[in-house]
């Protein structure tokens, strides 16, 4: 017999057109069919996520809903907006959102400088978890003293790098699961006997990246070895609420 092939989700997509890359929802489905990937996890483009967020997100929140289940959707709303950023998170959350995607590279401000607060607050009522793209803004060490506080939400590291600082961000932050964007984090993870690759999360981080090179590049890492196959989706599964809806069901 067979053995079945793991479930396989993708945790961050962007859709829209980029600065330099773009990626709409035909496009992405398509892929998703050719390489097996049951589901994605989809955020606004570039310019919705700093300028637009109410477009963004309901553009992300439609595509979600006319996919039959196998999208769902990160909202977006600029901290910088204060007040205003708390109301188009609700009505994201109105229109299907399950999670928090934030960019503080891209939005400009920094993970302590208290903007960020009151949505982390609001995810934390709502029970979704919080994807932060790294960077020069979110280092991983940086995220993890912040997660420390938040110790009910749990946060995803986008494009995590530096694999030492990821172990010591993800010992220090239990809250806290990595991004398989880079081998060298996923093979310093898996090593380390007091982390487990139940907080290693299978990302493409489409369109900056090609989907099937990153599946194919996960899938060789984890082999045949059981502890390593939720990586590719039931460890995502663990971390998004719970769907409020048939449809929406990533199981």
């Amino acid at each position: 017999m067979t053995a079945m092939m793991p479930k396989v989700i993708d945790a961050h997509v962007r859709l829209g057109a980029g600065r330099e890359v773009s990626l709409e929802t035909a496009a992405l489905l398509g892929a998703m069919d050719e390489l097996g990937i049951e589901h994605a996890v989809i955020a606004p483009g570039e310019r919705c996520t700093v300028l637009d967020e109410p477009a963004g997100n309901t553009a992300t929140t439609t595509a979600a809903g006319e996919s039959a289940g196998r999208l769902r959707a990160w909202a977006v709303a600029n901290p910088w907006r204060g007040r205003d950023a708390l109301v188009e998170l609700a009505r994201a959350a109105e229109l299907g959102a399950v999670g928090l995607a934030v960019d503080p590279q891209l939005q400009g401000f920094d993970l302590h400088d208290g903007l960020l607060d009151p949505l982390l607050e609001l995810a934390d009522d709502r029970d979704w978890p919080v994807y932060v793209r790294g960077g020069v803004a979110a280092a991983p060490l940086t995220l993890a003293l912040l997660a420390a506080r938040y110790p009910d939400v749990p946060f995803l590291l986008g494009g995590a790098r530096h694999p030492a600082d990821v172990v010591a961000a993800m010992r220090h932050a239990p809250n806290l699961s990595a991004d398989t964007t880079s081998s060298a984090v996923l093979d310093a993870v898996a090593a380390d006997p007091d982390l487990a690759n139940a907080r290693l999360v299978f990302t493409s981080d489409s369109p900056y990246r090609v989907a099937g090179a990153e599946l194919a590049r996960v899938r060789e890492w984890a082999g045949d070895d059981p502890s390593r196959a939720g990586v590719l989706g039931a460890n995502l599964d663990a971390l998004l609420p719970a769907p409020t809806s048939t449809p929406a069901d990533l199981t």
